[in-house]
Parts: C-alpha cells; structure tokens; sequence
C-alpha cells in the first residue's frame, strides 16, 4: 500500500475510532504494532523499554486522537512512541543490554539458502556485531536519526516532525552520524541507506 493510501486509510480509522468504534482503533493497533516495535528497538536497544514504549504510544494516541490532524498517522504514532522510549529510558536506572538483539535470535530471519556456506554466515554475523557495536557508539539523537531515516525510510521533513527538531538538524545529526559509524567500520565500510 502506498503511502497516501495508507494516509487516507489511517484519517477514516481515526474518525471512526473518534465516534467511539474500538474495532477501528485496534485496526491501526494491528497495522502498526509490528513496525512500531521494529523500529522502537532499534532506537532505544532494548526489548522491554521497546514493548513498554509501543504500549504507552497506542494508549497515548487513543487518548489524544482529538489532536491527530496531520497527514500521516504513521508519523504521529512514531513520534509518540519515541518520546515514550526516551522517557521510560530517563526514569529506568539503564541497564546493560544487547544492542540489536533481534540480530542475534535467528527464528525471526527465513532461513538461509543451502549455498550459504558457514564462512558467509561468519563473516556476515561480524559485520552485524560491529555495525551494533558502532551504532551503540553514537549519540541517541545520531541514531534515532540514522534509524528513521536508513531504516525506516523516513524523509528528512517527517524525521523532523517525529524528533520535534529543525530539518537542517536532522540532516545534521544523520551526517555526524554516518561519520561516527564511518570512522568506526573504518573507510571501506561506508554505511548506506537500506
């Protein structure tokens, strides 16, 4: 579904969830709950405050769906969710943890074809732990930056309305970023966006 598409889907679930229909709200819940949680954790790097976050961003946005007016009700409900991962990650003593720990459990991934020998596998997993390691290195703001928009495909505009910063710092701190990451990976590793 395109993006416009899935705007115009969104506003008439809005509406009706605002007349009281529940059936429409948990519609969105459903649509977005996956790739709220995909994107939270990477964000944030940890499982709990991901699925605390994306908890406290659907209660959130049932009960302020007067304020929704934007175009995008994605975009909304990504804000919300990251200012409710940074919250729960000020008030918790912060505890170690994995960085990207869907990397490390395979039962999410589809298997691997037959032809991929276990030097692949090796080599592949290395570059996972040190993409981790170099991302686990960089500034929040960098990497929720670099995450909305390598990842999740965000433009600069709606990464701005998301963080509630101006466009030029966004494309800043993905830039700082990048260069953070570069000079970690070291110079044949350029990061690209996926």
């Amino acid at each position: 579904m395109d993006r416009s598409a899935e705007n115009a889907r969104d506003r008439a679930l809005v509406e009706q969830a605002r007349e009281g229909r529940l059936e429409a709200f948990n519609q969105l819940v459903e649509a977005y709950q996956d790739y709220l949680f995909s994107m939270t954790v990477r964000v944030v790097r940890d499982r709990d405050v991901a699925e605390e976050a994306v908890q406290e961003a659907f209660f959130s946005a049932y009960r302020n769906l007067d304020r929704f007016s934007g175009p995008s009700f994605r975009a909304w409900l990504t804000r919300i969710a990251v200012n409710a991962a940074h919250d729960i990650l000020r008030k918790r003593a912060r505890r170690p943890a994995e960085p990207y720990p869907e990397w490390e459990d395979d039962s999410w991934q589809p298997p691997a074809p037959a032809a991929e020998g276990p030097e692949a596998v090796a080599l592949s997993n290395q570059q996972l732990a040190a993409i981790a390691r170099c991302m686990e290195g960089i500034t929040d703001d960098q990497r929720t930056a670099i995450v909305l928009y390598d990842v999740e495909g965000y433009e600069y505009g709606e990464i701005a309305a998301i963080t509630g910063v101006s466009t030029g710092t966004v494309k800043s701190r993905i830039h700082r970023g990048r260069l953070a990451l570069r000079d970690c990976l070291g110079p044949t590793r350029e990061p690209e966006r996926g």
